[in-house]
């Protein structure tokens, strides 16, 4: 028998009639050969995978989502509908009633003595306190310098916390313009403005400049206007008498509705001006 004449016994391998079996060369994979996918896992039976569902608006979620908007617009409406929010909201996120302006160097009392001044002029509005905060924060203000006022009055309440923001600031005030040159003109400062120009630790008072107060009132309605009257001219007394001015400035607003004028004379007496100046 010839060396080819190898049987296969069905192992793979090959007998030889006069040698022990050989196993047949192994061959290297080939890199390039396709690797068999890995199989997933297996599924429990009867919960075979589902599609993905899109998500769908209930009946019950859309009613639940009008109830939240609803409720949202009526607590809005609500808000908005009370005295005076709806100027808050305006000059809050709209446009303010009152202009600042910083004047790096005011000589108020003729000494020579340069001082930073932040000059705010218009209506004193319902959220005219909160601005003149930030106005004052971006002016940098240190004790001593000064508060120039140019206004009709406004809303009482405002003015009062302006006018104890100035005092807790030591802050000096004046009815007053000015130019960027620091140069001061004459000015007016009426009804609720006059609580402002009490705060000042100091009081100017510039020649040519007026104060002028009335009796106040307030637009909205109440169920009893003496009560509400006498509330307010207490709130008024407490916060001048605070501010070292006489109890006699009540008096002189409770005088007429109209605007009275104080003249210099009358303003010193009442200690409403603490150092009047003869220049403006």
């Amino acid at each position: 028998m010839s060396v080819d004449d190898r049987q296969d016994d069905g192992t793979g391998h090959r007998s030889s009639p006069t040698g022990p079996r050989v196993a047949p060369p192994r061959q290297a994979p080939s890199p390039f050969a396709r690797r068999p996918s890995a199989s997933p896992p297996p599924t429990p039976q009867g919960n075979a995978a589902s599609p993905p569902r899109a998500f769908r608006f209930s009946l019950w979620s859309i009613i639940i989502f009008v109830l939240l908007l609803s409720s949202v617009a009526i607590q809005a409406y609500r808000d908005l509908s009370t005295p005076g929010a709806w100027d808050f909201w305006r000059e809050t996120y709209i446009a303010a009633s009152m202009t600042s302006a910083v004047i790096p160097d005011v000589d108020i009392d003729g000494s020579g003595r340069g001082r930073r001044a932040l000059a705010i002029s218009g209506k004193i509005g319902s959220a005219s306190a909160s601005w003149f905060r930030d106005r004052l924060s971006e002016a940098r203000l240190a004790p001593g310098d000064v508060v120039l006022l140019s206004s009709p009055g406004g809303a009482l309440n405002q003015a009062a916390i302006m006018g104890e923001v100035v005092r807790t600031r030591g802050l000096v005030t004046a009815v007053a313009t000015s130019d960027a040159s620091g140069k001061l003109r004459p000015a007016s400062c009426a009804s609720a403005c006059v609580l402002v120009y009490a705060g000042g630790q100091t009081r100017y008072g510039i020649a040519g400049s007026r104060l002028g107060v009335h009796r106040f009132t307030t637009s909205t309605p109440v169920s009893d206007p003496l009560a509400e009257a006498q509330r307010i001219q207490g709130m008024v007394l407490g916060y001048m008498t605070k501010m070292g001015v006489s109890s006699g400035i009540v008096e002189a607003m409770s005088q007429t509705s109209d605007i009275r004028w104080l003249n210099p004379k009358e303003a010193l007496a009442l200690n409403l001006i603490t150092k009047p100046v003869d220049r403006p």
